[in-house]
């Protein structure tokens, strides 16, 4: 079984074995990081409407109280 043919094929299979092996997983992972990112862009993109529309409202506040002409309490 020493055969320089036989550990020629052997170690090619191997390689091929480990690549096929491999494979899915780079796959895989690349969607898990899609997934993620797009979960991080959405969550972002809701803390940015969400902070946006409480600076407008505070604006809001401020613009009637200084148009009012009242001084606070």
């Amino acid at each position: 079984m020493n055969h320089p043919w036989i550990i020629y094929l052997r170690a090619c299979l191997s390689v091929r074995i480990y690549r096929a092996r491999m494979a899915p997983t780079r796959g895989a992972s690349a969607v898990e990081w899609v997934i993620i990112t797009a979960i991080i862009a959405g969550v972002a993109l809701g803390l940015a409407t969400l902070i946006k529309s409480v600076v407008e409202q505070k604006q809001g506040d401020i613009q009637a109280n200084l148009s009012g002409g009242s001084a606070g309490a």
